[in-house]
């Protein structure tokens, strides 16, 4: 079963599963703060945005090391293209607006849950935080509906 789920094999996710968590909780015993996706996307707007939820001090007060970690999530994207990927780019069938209205879905879900699934996923829960438990399970539980829901529609 293991084989259909991973046809490509399960040990390159164990060990990128296994660095992001040792990254992540790096940063959290280090600094104290969650390195969640969703707040590095602020504090990196906090640069080139003057709107009154950018300037918020959780943002522009670690702004410099969030920006250098959204320019490594990039660059770490880019150099896996060009090692593992044989430098080809991924090309997706799915049209603009529906990658657009799905950042906007998933942007709107992760700022109404105070959060996003690698913070809370991985920080909340790793510090045994209930409401990280609870985005966990409805951030997986809308996962679920959606793809079966995609699905029966005819969706890949």
């Amino acid at each position: 079963m293991i084989e259909q789920l991973f046809p490509n094999g399960s040990a390159h996710y164990l060990g990128g599963g296994l660095l992001l968590g040792v990254a992540v909780a790096g940063i959290f015993v280090a600094t104290g703060l969650v390195a969640g996706m969703s707040t590095v996307f602020s504090s990196s707007w906090s640069w080139f945005s003057r709107l009154p939820f950018f300037a918020q001090e959780r943002f522009t007060g670690s702004r410099q090391w969030r920006l250098v970690m959204a320019v490594g999530l990039v660059l770490g994207a880019l150099l896996a293209m060009l090692t593992v990927g044989g430098g080809v780019p991924v090309v997706t069938g799915v049209s603009w607006w529906q990658l657009a209205l799905g950042g906007f879905i998933g942007g709107f879900g992760a700022r109404l849950a105070n959060g996003c699934t690698s913070g809370h996923g991985i920080c909340g829960m790793g510090s045994l935080q209930l409401p990280s438990l609870l985005a966990v399970l409805i951030f997986l539980a809308t996962a679920m509906i959606t793809a079966n829901l995609v699905s029966a529609l005819g969706g890949a």
